[in-house]
């Protein structure tokens, strides 16, 4: 059903519910999986470096930190993802990089706020669902390590059909 998966990951409670759940199907359906992290590029984050330089290459180390746990998880369990990090608008993002890896669906996370926060809502959420073509999955099954964990020993212990 799928082959390629991308995981959008922010390293957030909400990306890391997403990287789970994103694993799981792709360990299941034996897809592959590309991991993509998003710097937003803002004009706030521009008028900061500005005013004090080294600001973005600060935030950007975090990020990348972010980034790496993400990957290292992957690899723990066994998937060995295409990855990539970019400085962007995160919906846009998303769209290009699914069409260029050609991905069958993409995992996003939701966050709890406010409606009009939100980025599901409003421009960017119909962007993102109008532009990509392929399926989404809004990820919000909550599970601690400890049942993600066991989830994947199961799949480890499944006999392939």
């Amino acid at each position: 059903m799928y082959r390629q998966i991308v995981l959008a990951y922010d390293g957030s409670k909400e990306g890391r519910i997403a990287l789970r759940e994103g694993a799981l199907l792709a360990k299941q359906v034996g897809a592959g999986v590309h991991l993509l992290s998003i710097i937003p590029d803002t004009a706030g984050r521009r008028w900061a470096e500005g005013a004090q330089p080294g600001v973005m290459a600060q935030e950007e180390q975090t990020f990348r930190a972010v980034f790496e746990d993400g990957l290292a998880k992957l690899k723990r369990i066994g998937i060995e993802p295409q990855a990539r990090m970019v400085r962007g608008e995160p919906t846009r993002e998303i769209a290009a990089y699914a069409k260029e890896v050609a991905a069958d669906l993409v995992v996003v996370s939701l966050r709890r706020q406010g409606v009009w926060s939100r980025w599901w809502s409003g421009d960017n959420g119909a962007y993102l669902s109008d532009t990509l073509g392929c399926s989404i999955l809004v990820a919000r099954s909550l599970m601690d390590d400890a049942e993600f964990q066991r989830r994947i020993n199961l799949l480890r212990e499944t006999p392939k059909a």
